[in-house]
């Protein structure tokens, strides 16, 4: 089920009504500052639950250092420097 756009999957909690999981969710939400894509709420058998959750990866560009520079992408290159770029040996690591 979806709750708050998070997806939400219930194992052995079958009286859970819709208040109790949003409630949930809003904890889980209350210990990370990143947005949460899914959780699985399960019984502990000891009258507690269990969160399991994953959060949205976040995006990221790659940096390197080719010819002295750090940059993400050559395609703002001109000919001669892209030319330097693939001259040279690169390494395995």
């Amino acid at each position: 089920m979806i709750i708050d756009d998070v997806e939400v999957k219930i194992e052995g909690l079958p009286d859970a009504d819709k208040k109790e999981i949003s409630q949930y969710v809003d904890y889980v939400r209350s210990k990370t500052d990143k947005p949460v894509k899914s959780m699985t709420v399960r019984d502990a058998g000891d009258g507690n639950v269990t969160l399991h959750y994953e959060l949205e990866t976040e995006k990221f560009e790659r940096i390197r250092r080719i010819t002295g520079y750090l940059v993400g992408t050559i395609d703002r290159w001109n000919d001669a420097k892209r030319y330097e770029e693939h001259e040279r040996v690169k390494h395995a690591g």
